[in-house]
C-alpha cells in the first residue's frame, strides 16, 4: 500500500462527501464531546435532535456542571444508555471545579475524566486539538479488517492491539482530526457491514479484501450468546388523583430515572401475584389489583424484558423503600416533568385515558 496516496484519497473523498452534521461545524471540545457521548451505540439520525436540544439547554460546560442530574437526565430521556450522560455530568463538574471550566488539552488528563474511554479521548482531542492519536470505533475496525484482511474478530476486546497497530500504519499525523473523521465516515457510508459500496470506495485499490474478492468475508466476529429475556411486572399505583413513582439509585442500569414500582416474576407465580408481591416488597404498600393494563416488550444491550403492567389501587401502608431511593405521589399531568426509562414511555402516554375511569 502507498500510504501517502491512501491518505490523500481518503481525506479528499471526505471533503467532497462528508455529511452535513451539526457537530462538524464546531471545534469546541465540549460540543464535540457531547456528540461523541451521544453517538456511542446510537445512530446519527437519532442523535441529531437530541444533540441540538441538549445544547440549547446546556450550551457550555459551566451550564451542564451547574445543573441537577435529574434535569440533565430529562434532556437525555429517550436516548438510552444513561450511564453516558451521568458520566458526562460528573465530568463536567470536575472540569468546572478542577480545571476552571476549561476541558484539559492533554490527552491523559482528559482520559481520566468519568466516562472518557480511549475512543472519546481520541475523538475529542484529535478533532478539537489536533492531538495525534487515532480513533478506533466499530466503523474503523470494519474498514481496517477489510483493508488488511484481518482475521481477528472485531468484537474481541483481547485483539485490540491488532487493530491499533493496523491503524497506526496508515494514520495521517499531519491532520489527525480529519483522518479520524474520514475513516469513521468511510465505514458509515461506504464500507458498511452489509452490501459495502466498493465501486464508490476511494481506497478500494488499497483494500486487500476488495482486491481478492473477499469483502463479504470480513470483518470476522465471534458468536454472541443468546440474549436472555426476563418477565417482569409493574404496578401503576393510584390514590385519589395521584400515582406513585419511585427513583432508582444514581448508579447502575437506568440510574437516576423515575419509574413505576415492580420487578421479576418468579417461576410458577402468576403475574397478578407477582405484582402484588413486588409492590409490597419495593414500597411497603398494600394495594388492590385493579386491571391488567398492557404488555410491553423492550430490549436493552444484553437482555430483553416482557413487562406486564397493572393498575393498582392503594389500600394501606406507609412507604418503606427497598431498592429505590426516593418516591413521589404525583398527578398524571406531571409525569412529563420527570425522566423515565424507555420501557415506561411505551405505556405512559395511554395512562390518562385509562386512569380517568379509576381516579
Amino acid at each position: 500500500m502507498k500510504i501517502p496516496e491512501f491518505q490523500k484519497s481518503l481525506t479528499d473523498w471526505f471533503d467532497a462527501n462528508k455529511r452535513d452534521l451539526p457537530w462538524r461545524k464546531t471545534r469546541d471540545p465540549y460540543r464535540i464531546w457531547v456528540s461523541e457521548s451521544m453517538l456511542q451505540q446510537t445512530q446519527v439520525n437519532t442523535v441529531i435532535p437530541f444533540y441540538e436540544r441538549f445544547l440549547e439547554i446546556f450550551p457550555d460546560i459551566s451550564s451542564l456542571a451547574a445543573s441537577s442530574v435529574e434535569s440533565v437526565l430529562k434532556q437525555w430521556e429517550g436516548l438510552g444508555y444513561y450511564g453516558r450522560v451521568r458520566n458526562l455530568h460528573r465530568a463536567a463538574r470536575i472540569v468546572f471545579e478542577q480545571y476552571q471550566g476549561k476541558i484539559p488539552r492533554e490527552y491523559e488528563a482528559f482520559r481520566k475524566l468519568p466516562g472518557v474511554g480511549e475512543y472519546i479521548a481520541a475523538a475529542v482531542t484529535s478533532i478539537a486539538y489536533q492531538f495525534t492519536v487515532p480513533v478506533i470505533d466499530g466503523n474503523v475496525k470494519r474498514v481496517l479488517s477489510r483493508l488488511f484482511e484481518l482475521t481477528q474478530p472485531v468484537n474481541d476486546a483481547g485483539k485490540k492491539k491488532i487493530f491499533q497497530d493496523a491503524v497506526e500504519e496508515i494514520f495521517d499525523a499531519s491532520q489527525p482530526g480529519k483522518f479520524n473523521e474520514s475513516m469513521m465516515e468511510l465505514g458509515a457510508l461506504i464500507c458498511r457491514p452489509n452490501q459495502p459500496d466498493c465501486g464508490q470506495c476511494p481506497v478500494s485499490k488499497h483494500c486487500l479484501a476488495c482486491i481478492d474478492g473477499k469483502v463479504n468475508r470480513f470483518p470476522k466476529k465471534t458468536q454472541k450468546p443468546a440474549v436472555p429475556e426476563y418477565h417482569i411486572v409493574v404496578g401503576v399505583i393510584y390514590r385519589e388523583d395521584k400515582v406513585l413513582i419511585t427513583l432508582r439509585k444514581s448508579d447502575g442500569l437506568l440510574g437516576g430515572l423515575w419509574e413505576f414500582p415492580g420487578g421479576k416474576v418468579n417461576k410458577g407465580e402468576t403475574t397478578e401475584a407477582a405484582c402484588l408481591r413486588e409492590v409490597f416488597e419495593e414500597t411497603g404498600l398494600t394495594v388492590e389489583m385493579g386491571s391488567f393494563f398492557k404488555t410491553v416488550k423492550h430490549a436493552y444491550t444484553h437482555f430483553k424484558i416482557l413487562m406486564d403492567v397493572f393498575l393498582c389501587r392503594f389500600v394501606s401502608g406507609d412507604i418503606r423503600l427497598n431498592s429505590a431511593v426516593d418516591f413521589k405521589w404525583i398527578r398524571i399531568a406531571e409525569l412529563g416533568d420527570f425522566p423515565f426509562p424507555g420501557s415506561n414511555h411505551k405505556f405512559m402516554h395511554e395512562l390518562p385515558m385509562r386512569l380517568d375511569n379509576c381516579l
